[in-house]
C-alpha cells in the first residue's frame, strides 16, 4: 500500500503549480507555510484521511476558525494538485459578523490625524502614501501600478491575482502625486519607491505608519495600510449602498469577501438599536 508523505520535492513543485496559476505572493508564501507545518504535524509519518481528521481538530483547539480555515484552505489547495482530492476536508462553518470591533476600525478623524502627522514629521511620501490608499481603495501591493503615466491619464490599470481593473485617480490627488513627483526628480514609473529605486516594501509602510500612532493619538492596533482599504470601502458604500458595485471598484471575485469590508462598528450598530424607540 502507498505511504502518503510530504517531500521537499513536491513541496517544490507545489510552489510551483502556485506561481504559474498567478497566485499573489502573499498567498504563494502562506499556502508553502501552512503545508511545511501540516509536514510538522505529521513528524514525517504517512498520513490518511482519519490523520488529516485529526490535525483538523488540532488546528481547532489551537487557533481562531478563521486562521483554522485558511490553513485548511491551504492543504485542500495542496491535495488538489497532487490529485488526491478525497484528503480534502470541509472549512468550519464561521457564523457572518455583523458588525466589527470598535478597537479594530479605524475612523475618518484617525486617518486624518495620521495624515497629519506624518506631514508635521515632514513624512510627505508617507502621507501621500496613506491618502492614496485610501482615496483609491487599492491594495498596498498595487502602489507600483500608481505611475507617472498613469496619474496623466487619470486612471491606473491594476493587475493582481490574475485579474486587471482599471482605478479612477481624483484630480486633487493627481495635482498632490504630480508635485511630489517633481520635487522628488520622478519623471516615470512608479511614483513609491525605495532611494534604489525598487518598489516601496508593504513591511516598510508598515513600521512608518506605526511610528506615527502615539503622536496622532491612534491606537496601534487600527494602523496597517489594509485597515485604509476597509475605510475607502465603507465610506464608498455610504454614497448609494451599491455592494456589487464596491465589489467591482476593490477587485472581489466574490462579493461575500466585499461584505467583509462594510460591517459597521458595534457603536454604529447600537446606535440604529437605539434609534428604533421600541420601547413602550
Amino acid at each position: 500500500m502507498k505511504k502518503n508523505t510530504i517531500s521537499d520535492k513536491d513541496i517544490m513543485l507545489y510552489k510551483e503549480y502556485l506561481i504559474e496559476n498567478e497566485r499573489s505572493k502573499a498567498t504563494i508564501e502562506k499556502y508553502i507555510r501552512d503545508v511545511i507545518f501540516f509536514r510538522k504535524y505529521l513528524s514525517n509519518k504517512p498520513f490518511d484521511k482519519k490523520i488529516i481528521l485529526e490535525y483538523k481538530s488540532f488546528l481547532k483547539k489551537q487557533y481562531a476558525l478563521s486562521s483554522a480555515n485558511s490553513m485548511l484552505a491551504a492543504m485542500n489547495s495542496f491535495f488538489k494538485f497532487k490529485g488526491m482530492l478525497e484528503f480534502c476536508v470541509k472549512l468550519f462553518v464561521l457564523q457572518n459578523r455583523i458588525y466589527c470591533s470598535d478597537n479594530m476600525e479605524l475612523s475618518k478623524d484617525e486617518y486624518i490625524s495620521l495624515i497629519k502627522t506624518a506631514e508635521k514629521n515632514n513624512n510627505i511620501r508617507l502621507s501621500l502614501i496613506i491618502q492614496t490608499i485610501c482615496v483609491t481603495g487599492i491594495r498596498i501591493s498595487e502602489l507600483k501600478f500608481i505611475t507617472i503615466e498613469s496619474i496623466y491619464k487619470g486612471e491606473a490599470e491594476v493587475s493582481c491575482k490574475g485579474k486587471t481593473r482599471i482605478v479612477f485617480l481624483i484630480n486633487e490627488l493627481r495635482k498632490r502625486l504630480l508635485n511630489y513627483a517633481r520635487d522628488n526628480n520622478i519623471i516615470s514609473g512608479p511614483i513609491f519607491i525605495t532611494k534604489k529605486g525598487n518598489f516601496i516594501d508593504r513591511s516598510n509602510v508598515w513600521t512608518e505608519m506605526k511610528k506615527l500612532c502615539l503622536e496622532a493619538n491612534v491606537s496601534e492596533c487600527k494602523v496597517f495600510p489594509h485597515n485604509l482599504r476597509h475605510l475607502f470601502a465603507r465610506s464608498f458604500y455610504e454614497i448609494d449602498k451599491d455592494i456589487v458595485r464596491l465589489s467591482d471598484v476593490l477587485g472581489h471575485s466574490n462579493i461575500n469577501t466585499t461584505r467583509i469590508y462594510i460591517v459597521s462598528s458595534g457603536k454604529e450598530h447600537l446606535r440604529k438599536m437605539e434609534n428604533m424607540t421600541l420601547l413602550v
